[in-house]
């Protein structure tokens, strides 16, 4: 058990797991399932402050677009507004000077009071408006990079030019009378064409959950950190905020205790974290200032530092829980399950924000990752359908069915010349295979123009290219045109074309072009993920050299520079139906540590593979042996397979068309189009084992990413990306795909592909070196 669990995490478990912020459901104009209702700003994932002003003028320059907008606007009723924008930040602001300019009917509604955001952040506080090259397509600019002369630069754009916020906090948006009606707290509703939503997540924080929570002493801001000098503070969290807070407090004299529930502190930033070292071993040691890494980020140096300061103190509580809050101290669930009491002034609870998601529940706008009972409904009905498809694709007796009664899927007749190209089309569409085949490769063909138009990339257009190119030639026009064509006009009868043929695809009277072309597969889907030309019931030569080669010489060598995903995300077809098909759904993969031991399922596939491995040789190879015979009863047993209360288990019925067909085709739409391939596929799990002592990595620039977490959230192999990334660490999961979602979405350009030098290194670090 020891050795399972070593194995585990030097292959996988090691890995950060990660997780993804619920956010509204919107598209990349802004709309959400709610007509009429949009969402811009930090709630579309992205917590820039460029980025907000642009995304707030965007979402209205959409509006004014859309026709049905000027048809709703000529006949709407009088009183009724063009545009309620909810939120005065920068993104409500900035959609409110677009809809001025636009000559819109609107309303600016706030809860509290404009730029609240900012106007709560510590004084001083140094705000980084990055992208430094971008220029927002928005009349809100930005220069100022400190929070008060960023506030009057704001004021003066907005205020002063007419901009009026009127006080109110909106609970929730209904449709009526083919409008949308805000409904305001103890206000009048207003009815209203469009909707922008632009709150946020400043004013959501997460909650202790324990008693004395509601005490004044406790917070979720620091505003000066001057003010607790001499006090005990407990800072709670492990995130770059926390740390930051914890550092500043110190730094003006306080004596901070810093809690956080795990045993180590893996997210944070490594400057943060060493700040934090260096303040525990000498109080009055000179911290380094954080990069410019976002609007969020405090440093530490520069506005909080008192020059004469009198020395405080940080004491780490790693693995540790606040149990209860009082007046003057706290107290504090420790690893172990022992308590521990603590003298305390106040308390900063740095634990992160949500998004307001009951507001959106309220307003039947949909949740990213949420289920309702529409969701069950729809996968029970899919994973029917999918049943159906592959019990007709793999079973005699439901195709003998469907030919007996002329519905296969049409009555199709014999070709009077099986030579000519279309007899031997013909004779392909006796079988489900030719028709599964065609449709996957129309569907792959399909999506992936769908993948260019919407990911408009050099690098998605040639790699979809790759994967529909594989697909129609490989695997669909050779197996089920090409070859038999040529078999038909007599280029297997003789010489060296019969003996290939005999050992590639051996005769059979069962196929209608009389040999086994389908095993033309396996030149393509190597072994373990097609294991049909390797388990023959006796063994094919070459087949086995080729699959030698493939599995153990071929990929090797592709996965050791260019990481498993140079096959998993350009050549394999079901890559192929994940990046195409499944590229919508990308962010419905399921994250974090459970989820990241179930990766190793394909783990258990590729045992069971390679004990059927195991058994076909011996059963080859010592076959008048007691172990030959028994190994290939067993193996036979295994592979063909047991019955079981009436249901047939065996490694096709359960791995081939169970995992692989079923379930990983029908949860598409649910999880992601690569719940096989992350889960259960055993090359894929073969090339974990690869992929660790891979050179491809995905490499980070620190200084440039801001932690939104984004990176993580579009990686349908659910990788903690940006654990990697705001530590500037080369990512070196195994699960990663190449699929340069990741990549293309990041905000702030921080990731690139690479690979490390023989020592160890990456271009990067020696161009960094210098």
């Amino acid at each position: 058990m020891n050795f399972l669990l070593r194995y585990a995490r030097w292959l996988h478990t090691r890995w950060p797991a990660g997780h993804v912020e619920k956010l509204p459901d919107v598209g990349d104009d802004g709309r959400t399932n709610v007509p009429g209702l949009y969402v811009a700003g930090d709630l579309t994932g992205v917590p820039l402050l460029k980025f907000a002003a642009q995304s707030g003028a965007a979402v209205v320059r959409a509006i004014q677009a859309d026709p049905d907008f000027h048809a709703a606007r000529a006949r709407k009723p009088k009183g009724t507004l063009d545009l309620v924008i909810v939120g005065g930040g920068v993104s409500g602001m900035a959609a409110a000077l677009e809809a001025r300019k636009l000559h819109l009917d609107f309303v600016l509604l706030e809860a509290a009071e404009p730029f609240s955001t900012l106007v709560n952040f510590p004084k001083g506080k140094p705000i980084y408006t990055y992208p430094a090259d971008m220029t927002p397509q928005a009349d809100l600019q930005f220069t100022a990079q400190v929070k008060e002369p960023l506030l009057d630069e704001l004021r003066t754009q907005t205020l002063a030019k007419g901009i009026k916020a009127r006080a109110g906090r909106v609970e929730r948006v209904r449709r009526a009378r083919g409008a949308l009606v805000c409904e305001v707290a103890d206000q009048t509703p207003l009815d209203t064409l469009r909707v922008v939503v632009a709150i946020g997540r400043s004013g959501n924080f997460r909650r202790l959950g324990v008693p004395g929570e509601e005490l004044d002493k406790v917070s979720n801001r620091l505003h000066d950190p001057k003010d607790y000098c001499q006090q005990d503070v407990l800072v709670v969290g492990g995130g770059d905020s926390a740390l930051e807070t914890a550092v500043a407090l110190a730094q003006c004299g306080a004596r901070v205790t810093l809690s956080y529930r795990k045993r180590d502190l893996s997210r944070p930033k490594p400057e943060n974290i060493a700040n934090l070292e260096r303040l525990r071993t000498d109080p009055m040691a000179e911290v380094t200032p954080t990069e410019p890494l976002g609007d969020r980020v405090t440093t530490p140096a520069g506005p909080f530092l008192d020059p004469v300061r009198a020395a405080g103190s940080v004491r780490l509580e790693l693995g540790s829980r606040v149990a209860r809050i009082d007046r003057d101290s706290v107290t504090l669930e420790l690893d172990g399950g022992e308590t521990a009491t603590r003298s305390n002034d106040a308390v900063f609870a740095m634990i992160g924000r949500e998004a307001p998601l009951e507001f959106f529940r309220r307003s039947g706008v949909r949740i990213r990752g949420e289920w309702r009972w529409q969701t069950w409904v729809g996968l029970l009905a899919f994973l029917t359908f999918c049943v159906f498809v592959y019990n007709w694709k793999a079973s005699g007796d439901l195709k003998a069915a469907f030919k007996a009664r002329h519905w296969f899927p049409f009555d199709i007749g014999s070709p009077d010349d099986a030579g000519s190209w279309s007899g031997t089309l013909l004779l392909s569409m006796h079988e489900p295979g030719f028709w599964y085949s065609l449709a996957y490769s129309v569907l792959i063909l399909a999506f992936g123009l769908r993948r260019m138009a919407r990911r408009k990339t050099p690098y998605v257009k040639v790699q979809t290219w790759s994967l529909i190119a594989f697909q129609w030639l490989p695997l669909f026009l050779l197996p089920y045109l090409l070859l038999p064509w040529l078999g038909h006009n007599g280029a297997f009868d003789s010489g060296a074309g019969a003996w290939l043929a005999d050992q590639l695809f051996p005769k059979a009277d069962y196929d209608p072009h009389g040999r086994e072309y389908w095993r033309a597969f396996g030149l393509i889907l190597a072994w373990p993920l097609f294991i049909w030309n390797v388990f023959s019931s006796q063994p094919m030569w070459l087949w086995l050299a080729i699959s030698l080669v493939q599995t153990c010489v071929l990929i090797p060598l592709l996965v050791r520079r260019f990481g498993k995903g140079a096959y998993c995300g350009w050549i394999c077809s079901c890559g192929a139906m994940a990046e195409t098909l499944g590229d919508a759904h990308r962010h419905k993969m399921p994250h974090g540590k459970v989820w990241n031991r179930l990766n190793l399922v394909g783990q258990v596939i590729l045992a069971a593979a390679l004990v059927l491995l195991f058994l076909r040789v011996v059963s080859w190879t010592a076959p008048n042996s007691w172990l030959g015979s028994h190994a290939s009863a067993w193996f036979y047993g295994l592979l063909s397979g047991y019955q079981l209360g009436g249901v047939r288990l065996n490694y096709y019925w359960l791995v081939d068309v169970g995992l692989a067909g079923i379930l990983g085709l029908a949860f598409y739409f649910h999880f992601s189009g690569r719940v096989w391939c992350r889960f259960a596929c055993p090359l894929a799990a073969l090339m974990h084992v690869y992929a660790r002592f891979s050179r491809f990595r995905i490499l980070a620039d620190k200084k440039k990413c801001i932690s939104c977490n984004v990176c993580t959230s579009v990686c349908h192999q659910g990788i903690d990306i940006m654990n990697f990334a705001n530590k500037g660490l080369p990512m070196a999961d195994p699960e990663c795909v190449r699929c340069s979602a990741c990549v293309q979405t990041c905000p702030t350009g921080v990731l690139e592909f690479g690979a490390l030098r023989r020592d160890g290194t990456s271009e990067r670090d020696r161009l960094a070196a210098k």
